[in-house]
């Protein structure tokens, strides 16, 4: 069965930092393009970063842009998010993304809550 499993999650002050990631199975993930998404209670979900099936090109969206960085091992079938300088309005579920030729997979999500 494919899937994407995240973890990572947690609780952080403003100023922190925290990396969450992506395990993913039952496909080749060498062939997908990575994706994180990020979804606020009451907000519709929206893009943060993506990066390509070698390495060599990533994305971001602006709000996270110098703060966050995305990447990949694809030994190791597991793609990464590092978050730096959290902010309160980053508090989110934070969800993977596993997209190729026919076919897309969506995790479940792993919390990320930036309070003091």
């Amino acid at each position: 069965q494919a899937q994407v499993v995240e973890s990572g999650g947690g609780l952080v002050q403003p100023g922190g930092s925290l990396r969450v990631s992506c395990l993913a199975s039952g496909f080749t993930f060498n062939n997908s393009t990575m994706s994180w998404y990020r979804q606020a209670p009451g907000k519709e979900r929206e893009l943060v970063a993506s990066i390509a099936r070698s390495g060599g090109s990533t994305t971001y969206a602006d709000f996270v842009k110098g703060r966050f960085t995305i990447s990949r091992d694809n030994a190791k079938n597991t793609a990464y998010l590092q978050m730096t300088s959290l902010k309160p309005e980053d508090t989110a579920a934070y969800v993977c993304h596993a997209f190729g030729w026919g076919y897309e997979y969506w995790g479940q999500g792993t919390q990320v809550t930036v309070s003091s």
